[in-house]
């Protein structure tokens, strides 16, 4: 009975180098009986990122599979979990100088800050905490500073909780909103890319 490989395709990859692509960089391996067949699966060199290369590259798991074939003869491959892996290759971060992100931070101060106040103001909030002045002291103040002050201490606490995120200090495990939409945006480019990209010929793998 041939020896059966399963190999569990990576959906995303990110290289911050031109390198040598082996099959653990790209994929997950395990076979039905010998141990010493997967590790040398992991360490087979399937493709090497060079400058031609664009900033995506995809890797089909049935080119693959039909590589390996060709070099392992004997050995039964089957493919389990995405059918594609997406290499992303980012040579150099982006620098941006201090004066551009000075600019942004203000730009958006300044446009979070509107959206704030106009939002307020749609909502009659200063007429809302007057009134609740009112309630409480049964006297009218057109500022009460009592009620405001710490409402908009609330506000920017309420904002860190939400993001759950303090600079790089994380108050819990659980993912913020902003990192489950760079996630959703993730997915959504990587099946973009694989549906528009043609993946690589095999015969552009390293032998």
């Amino acid at each position: 009975m041939a020896e059966i490989a399963y190999i569990r395709m990576k959906k995303y990859v990110k290289l911050t180098e031109l390198q040598e692509l082996k099959l653990k960089h790209i994929a997950h391996v395990t076979t039905s009986s010998s141990a010493c067949k997967a590790e040398s699966l992991l360490k087979k060199s399937i493709y090497t990122v060079t400058e031609k290369d664009s900033n995506y590259v995809v890797l089909d798991g049935f080119l693959i599979i039909r590589h390996l074939n060709r070099i392992y003869p004997d050995l039964e491959i089957q493919l389990a979990g995405p059918a594609q892996t997406v290499v992303h290759v980012e040579t150099s971060a982006k620098k941006f100088p201090v004066i551009v992100v000075i600019a942004v931070w203000l730009i958006l101060f300044i446009g979070a800050a509107m959206t704030i106040m106009n939002f307020h103001y749609d909502v009659s909030m200063q007429a809302v905490q007057q009134k609740l002045h009112y309630f409480f002291t049964g006297r009218k103040n057109e500022f009460p500073l009592w009620i405001q002050v710490p409402y908009s201490f609330g506000i920017g606490l309420g904002m860190l909780l939400f993001f759950n995120q303090w600079f790089k200090k994380r108050f819990n495990e659980e993912p913020s909103p902003l990192e489950i939409e760079i996630f959703k945006y993730q997915q959504s480019l990587n099946d973009y890319i694989i549906h528009h990209e043609n993946p690589l010929d095999d015969s552009k793998f390293t032998d």
